[in-house]
């Protein structure tokens, strides 16, 4: 699992029960960020909060939610996509100020933070973290405007990076999409409260919260888009100029959960035609294809499909390790990687194995792995990868090394075979990418972390 994930974010309106079904959402969204979780509840004019360190099953409990009343929410699952993590970082942030209590949280990066802190500071401002996203809701509280749908609007147009944000006032609920529309977020109808008599409106980063609770998938929020609920009705504003949308191809490679619906696919089958164009472009004889689990299962089974070699679960993930997993003093080879991973020695010992792989970023984990197979007697080990090198850091809100740190910046395929030990080692390229993808020409999703061609100007 070379990357960490990113940010969840989840909201409902009209719903009596908004803190319990925010609770769901956020366990559905919990591979997307372990290091917090929090939720901001709305009764009448006031909002609630509770967040802190922790899983979403370990930050609330039952007299927790107990405590969170209204019929509206907004919630997060944190993973500190830039700089380190502080507990008073965890979302989300919210402030009283001219247009009442205002509570906001965020999945993205903001990358011309620095500039716009440094200019609130100037202005009087005080913050209390430095997180991206309480610069937005500086910016929002901070507005001339003469409400509040136009004071975001007058923030938007000052940020720049790639942001999925949910705004809860005492009136609204507001998700907004980054102008290329580069991190996810959906929308769902949830049937009728019985308590206010009309649908609850939705957001999600996947749709696998929306099957959690049985709610109704609607769509994609549209790159730029301002999707306004309110006592109104649903309505959508753009503040932004359209410009073509760069989803983020990774949510596809590793990020999303592979039930899930992402950027108008199903995860599980491009991670499929991943697997299928790589063993076309890469076939090797081998006796038995397995994953790196939990990513590389979909593409292992696409590729397993298309060479006609069998599939199998040759390791074993264990799914309990927590952050704060305490190691023996005794030096044990590969440790780190052993407590997550087991290979099973029966099914390898004496074949010829393909290991497939979403992605390989620094090395040292592949390396590890492919040391772990070996010693369980395999006789070959054949790494595909199921994208293309990752030779640039994203800026937008994936924690991603920098450039010096990514192994094939600067060795070529054969180099980092060698260092990772396999046999032979080979990537699905672009093209085949764009074609699991169903991109042709491939302009319809951001490939930076492969070719450099980044949709926003770094600042």
């Amino acid at each position: 699992m070379p990357f960490k994930d990113e940010c969840g974010v989840f909201g409902i309106s009209s719903q009596e029960e908004a803190a319990r079904q925010t609770y769901l959402g956020l366990y559905a969204l919990q591979h997307r960020g372990q290091e917090a979780a929090g939720m901001c509840t709305r009764e009448g004019g006031i909002l609630h909060q509770h967040k802190a360190p922790g899983h979403v099953a370990d930050v609330f409990s039952a007299s927790t939610l107990d405590s969170l009343h209204g019929d509206a929410a907004i919630g997060h699952t944190r993973y500190s996509s830039n700089g380190s993590f502080a507990s008073h970082e965890a979302q989300p942030f919210m402030v009283y100020g001219r247009f009442g209590p205002l509570a906001l949280c965020h999945n993205g990066n903001i990358i011309n933070t620095e500039l716009l802190r440094n200019k609130l500071l100037e202005d009087g401002h005080t913050f209390n973290s430095m997180s991206d996203s309480e610069v937005i809701l500086a910016l929002i509280n901070t507005s001339k405007a003469n409400n509040l749908e136009d004071a975001v609007e007058d923030a938007l147009r000052q940020i720049i990076g790639a942001f999925s944000l949910l705004i809860l006032s005492d009136k609204h609920l507001i998700a907004v999409k980054d102008p290329h529309g580069l991190r996810p977020l959906s929308v769902a109808k949830l049937g009728e409260s019985s308590m206010l008599g009309e649908p609850s409106i939705v957001f999600a980063s996947e749709s696998c919260a929306f099957d959690l609770l049985g709610a109704e998938y609607m769509r994609e929020l549209e790159a730029g888009e301002m999707l306004i609920q309110s006592s109104d009705g649903l309505h959508s504003r753009f503040p932004n100029k359209r410009c073509p949308a760069k989803p983020c191809v990774f949510e596809h490679v590793y990020f999303a959960r592979p039930d899930s619906y992402v950027f108008m696919r199903n995860v599980m089958a491009t991670r499929r035609a991943m697997g299928r164009q790589l063993a076309i472009q890469h076939p090797v004889d081998a006796d038995v294809v397995i994953p790196v689990p939990d990513s590389g299962v979909h593409a292992a089974l696409g590729y397993a499909e298309q060479s006609g070699i069998r599939f199998e679960f040759g390791m074993i993930r264990n799914h309990y390790v927590g952050r704060t997993f305490i190691e023996p003093k005794q030096s044990i080879r590969s440790f780190g990687v052993k407590v997550k991973l087991n290979p099973v020695k029966d099914l390898l010992h004496g074949r010829r194995v393909v290991l497939i792989d979403d992605s390989i970023v620094r090395g040292t984990t592949s390396k590890k792995i492919v040391g772990m197979v070996r010693d369980v007697g395999a006789k070959e080990v054949h790494v595909r990868i199921s994208s293309p090198p990752t030779t640039h850091p994203c800026f937008y809100g994936i924690d991603t090394p920098t450039v010096e740190h990514l192994i094939a910046s600067s060795k070529s395929t054969e180099e980092i075979r060698q260092f990772i030990g396999a046999d032979s080692l080979d990537y699905i390229n672009l093209e085949g990418l764009y074609t699991a993808m169903q991109d042709k020409g491939g302009c319809g999703f951001c490939y930076a972390c492969f070719n450099g061609n980044y949709p926003i100007p770094r600042t």
